[in-house]
């Protein structure tokens, strides 16, 4: 099996574990027990240790890199996935807003002025639109390509994905370009309508395949990322809104949903006549266990796992029920 196949079956799970969630612990426990859950596929931050961790994570969950597929995400300088939120102690007063928006990474510490724990912090930006004061900011620092991609390839990757949330079509571009050049197998764009058109976001997919074979290309199209923190209609309409430009192009690519997406996107995708290839569940798909993989003990207390794998299992079924 390869993941062109799982592709074209239009039936793929994948599981983000987030491209800034860069808490390996974590990273094993999620992807052990979604992989135990008929997850497919899953999107990984671009650190050697991380990677290393998801494989652990198969391993425990006795699945194999021939039926289980590992995806390594990349992100252009101001994009939201590639950023981190930083606290200005002189302005921090401790009120404790922030960590109460953190309601699923969990990366704030508090304390007489509060500090973000980067390895968990995805840049989602919910912190600092609370801050009374004004202390937080995001901040985007990614690391060139020629550094990051090198040590990860040597590990048998199965796709690369770029996160082009930037109205810079000649960075993202380059960008593009230089992965291409790097690796020769799925490649995935990750894009959105927040800075976009819809005729610039459909011009900058035709574009970017525009040299490639035909489905060696996913198109995971954002709605609002990082916003599946409910499993509401409403929550996942701006997914299906940029899948549905796509769709409708009909290009030879993969399309997954993506952004904002929860347990309803595949169903109202096939409701609203779009045709995917896959449903990628992140921000909610963490949530609905976070409190059962937070445990020290999860992965050896079975009665926990079991528990936490029927409630992943089910939203996993509740999805692909619904796609092909």
């Amino acid at each position: 099996m390869t993941l062109e196949k799982v592709l074209k079956n239009a039936k793929c799970f994948k599981l983000v574990c987030g491209a800034g969630n860069e808490d390996a612990v974590e990273v094993e426990k999620l992807v052990c027990l979604y992989a135990s859950a008929g997850a497919d596929y899953f999107d990984l931050s671009a650190k050697e240790n991380v990677v290393l961790a998801a494989m652990r994570g198969l391993e425990r969950a006795g699945k194999s890199r021939k039926e289980k597929f590992l995806n390594v995400s990349v992100g252009i300088k101001g994009d939201p996935h590639v950023s981190k939120a930083r606290i200005d102690p002189e302005k921090c007063i401790a009120c404790g807003k922030c960590m109460g928006a953190c309601m699923i990474q969990h990366a704030i510490v508090p304390g007489k002025k509060y500090k973000v724990q980067t390895i968990r912090c995805i840049g989602c930006g919910a912190c600092a639109k609370v801050c009374p004061v004004k202390a937080i900011t995001i901040v985007s620092e990614p690391e060139p390509l020629s550094k990051v991609l090198p040590p990860l390839l040597k590990l048998g990757l199965d796709s690369l994905e770029l996160h082009a949330v930037t109205e810079d079509e000649e960075l993202a571009y380059a960008q593009w370009r230089e992965l291409q050049a790097a690796f020769g197998g799925v490649l995935s764009l990750c894009i959105d309508r927040s800075r976009l058109s819809d005729r610039q976001l459909l011009a900058r997919v035709k574009r970017f395949i525009e040299k490639r074979p035909a489905y060696s290309t996913i198109i995971q199209a954002d709605g609002a990322p990082m916003s599946g923190c409910d499993d509401r209609d409403a929550t996942t309409l701006q997914a299906l809104g940029t899948a549905q430009i796509v769709d409708r192009a009909g290009l030879p690519v993969f399309l997954m949903l993506s952004g904002g997406t929860n347990s309803k996107t595949a169903k109202l995708a096939r409701l609203f006549e779009i045709k995917s290839h896959g449903v990628a569940l992140g921000s909610y798909a963490r949530k609905i266990v976070a409190p059962l993989i937070a445990r020290e003990d999860f992965l050896r207390n079975k009665k926990v796992f079991a528990e936490a794998r029927a409630i992943a299992a089910k939203l996993v079924k509740a999805s692909v029920r619904y796609m092909g």
